[in-house]
């Protein structure tokens, strides 16, 4: 029995080092961008702010799962072009979910910013402060505070989207439950990997819990 439950747990542990891998990097580098989008929105430029709107409205408009295969299938079928575009799958994956979560993050900001009360801005003119000081040290710090709850809400939601990488062929937890219950002809595999799953989440929402408190949330 030990030997039968450790062919079951140990692949998808393996699997689930992948699920997290993609979590980080995309985490990582989602966050920065959408930042610069939600600035890009805000520009008094109007073909940047045009473009980081309908960048923001496409990314969101359209299901995650679609933008994984453009990216893996779509782009490598380009006439001309199509034979540069071939990327490995993880990398693809991992720039389908920046992409989509970027344009999510951004709109988070976005909501942060205009939760700032005008008084703040007026409050920082009067003590003198130049535009970069009171975005540095008064809006910034505020707009982060107010988007914690959100980013930590679609950072639970980023690590079981990971799922979708099963959809591209990219060895990750589902792929190895489901080899298990192929091979076993057993549901099993699925419960040990909702569990997984549900502790990777707990994780996640302990130390955005922490991170709340910290910054006084409750």
């Amino acid at each position: 029995m030990a030997d039968y439950w450790s062919s079951i747990v140990l692949p998808m542990l393996d699997g689930a080092k992948m699920t997290v891998l993609l979590f980080i990097i995309a985490i990582i580098a989602s966050i920065p961008l959408g930042f610069l989008l939600t600035l890009a929105v805000k520009s008094s430029f109007k073909p940047i702010a045009w473009f980081a709107q309908t960048y923001i409205y496409v990314m969101r408009g359209t299901p995650l799962l679609l933008q994984l295969l453009l990216i893996c299938f779509g782009l490598p079928m380009i006439p001309g072009i199509g034979e540069y575009l071939v990327l490995d799958r993880f990398v693809a994956a991992c720039l389908g979910f920046i992409l989509n979560y970027a344009a999510y993050f951004a709109e988070i900001f976005r909501g942060g910013l205009l939760a700032i009360d005008k008084g703040q801005y007026e409050a920082a003119q009067v003590l003198g402060l130049s535009k970069w000081q009171t975005t540095t040290r008064i809006v910034l710090p505020q707009m982060f505070r107010v988007a914690l709850p959100a980013v930590s809400n679609e950072s639970v939601t980023l690590i079981k989207d990971t799922a979708l990488l099963y959809a591209v062929a990219v060895p990750e937890l589902l792929h190895f439950a489901q080899t298990a219950v192929n091979r076993d002809l057993t549901i099993m595999p699925y419960f040990v990997a909702g569990a997984i799953y549900l502790l990777m989440t707990l994780v996640l929402t302990v130390f955005f819990k922490w991170l709340e408190r910290r910054f006084k949330f409750e």
